[in-house]
């Protein structure tokens, strides 16, 4: 695919049907008005993309990644799915549950990566539903090389006889991201469709693996939406350049020209201490969408993004004639391991 050709033409389409794919998302998800929120922050048209509604163990982002990472792992007659993450992890609960689905055993490593838990962080949560699902696990210290870790257990398994599929942390791989190609061709086709056009789109940056996606997709559809990704652990510089690495490698996967590293826009002003530890605007964002829209965000990734989107629209980053896109990736269920933290705060 000629990028030039597909910029100048706004209705080209990506063929996913190359890739090997099994089918786990329930898609298109909805697009929804946040009428309440608008009103009360006085600023632009607010709306959110709802991948908390993807189906698969309560839903989330990593599904639409997970669609293609496996059947890619079908393809390789894997009996097996190997990956990682924090403890409370969405993407190892999604796993889990699409082993289930496929008939695959799950083992996942588990970092211990948000220092001062309580105890049950380690038992409640998504780490309950990564045990429901029949998923076995180890922990990791912090500061390890997570995937390298994952990748030497899915060697041993190998040597025992296994056939693992290893998938890395978030499912932030060129396979992966084809995940978030696919929805931005379906954003895409939403503005199409409803004539609703989107001005921005801010979401929560983390293995870098959706924003690359998505900036990949609409680079290679020609829908020139910029993508804001709000860090929830890097510093600006360093998240810009990882997801700069996989828009490249996920846009060469597809055939289509490289992004100058430009295109890549992150606002790292809502991290807070670190990663997994909620701030005071991460709290706040998750009681305004709560009470304002019945909407649950998550206190280590949907909630940092939303606190991006809330600061960004009270220093009037945003025009007041602007329609900014929120995309929601889910993750409600870790919301039960910072119960104390929650109570604390809300009232």
């Amino acid at each position: 695919m000629d990028v030039t050709e597909t910029l100048s033409h706004p209705t080209a389409r990506i063929d996913f049907d190359r890739f090997a794919r099994m089918k786990l998302c329930h898609q298109p998800t909805p697009i929804e008005a946040m009428p309440r929120l608008s009103e009360l922050l006085g600023g632009p048209g607010l709306f959110i993309k709802r991948d908390d509604c993807t189906g698969l163990a309560t839903g989330g982002n990593k599904t639409r990644k997970l669609e293609f990472l496996v059947g890619e792992a079908m393809q390789q007659n894997a009996d097996m799915l190997v990956t990682q993450g924090a403890v409370q992890s969405n993407h190892v609960r999604q796993v889990a549950a699409a082993a289930c689905k496929v008939g695959m055993k799950c083992h996942a490593l588990l970092e211990r990566r948000v220092p001062d838990r309580n105890a049950d962080y380690e038992t409640t949560g998504n780490v309950l539903l990564d045990n429901l699902f029949g998923a076995t696990h180890e922990f990791r210290p912090a500061g390890l090389d997570m995937n390298a870790e994952a990748e030497a257990v899915a060697q041993i398994l190998r040597d025992q006889g296994n056939n693992p599929y290893f998938i890395p942390g978030g499912g932030s791989n060129p396979t992966g991201a084809l995940g978030y190609a696919s929805c931005a061709q379906e954003i895409a086709d939403y503005s199409r469709d409803t004539g609703q056009d989107f001005d921005w789109l801010v979401m929560g940056t983390g293995s870098t693996g959706t924003q690359a996606g998505l900036v990949a997709g609409f680079h290679a559809i020609g829908h020139n939406l910029p993508v804001m990704g709000v860090s929830v652990r890097q510093p600006r510089e360093r998240q810009m350049n990882a997801v700069h690495a996989l828009t490249q490698k996920t846009l060469e996967k597809l055939g289509v020209d490289g992004v100058p590293l430009s295109r890549i826009l992150v606002d790292d002003g809502y991290v807070g201490e670190g990663y997994g530890i909620p701030a005071e605007s991460t709290m706040e964002a998750i009681s305004l969408l709560a009470r304002r829209e019945g909407i649950l965000l998550d206190p280590v990734y949907s909630a940092k993004g939303m606190a991006g989107l809330i600061g960004m629209v009270r220093q009037g980053f945003f025009k007041p004639t602007d329609r900014v896109l929120f995309l929601h990736t889910g993750g409600a269920t870790a919301l039960y391991a910072y119960q104390e933290q929650l109570l604390a705060t809300l009232n």
